[in-house]
């Protein structure tokens, strides 16, 4: 019985040891870099975001709806 525990064990670490090394063997694409963005200051608060994240009123950006509902300070 407690050679068949340790042959069960064996088994599973092997498995789990081929499976991590197939998965490493493929080529990976290396990733494009993330291109800048402009950053905009809440009119409310200040605080940096990206002009993606803004919320837009005029030519004011706001970081949250509730800064948009307040206007700038």
């Amino acid at each position: 019985m407690k050679y068949l525990l340790v042959l069960v064990v064996l088994l599973v670490a092997f498995g789990i040891w081929r499976s991590r090394r197939v998965s490493g063997d493929a080529p990976r694409q290396p990733r494009a870099p993330a291109l800048p963005q402009d950053m905009l200051a809440c009119a409310h608060c200040g605080v940096h975001i990206p002009r993606s994240d803004a919320l837009m009123r005029g030519q004011d950006a706001y970081c949250s709806a509730e800064h948009q509902r307040l206007g700038p300070a």
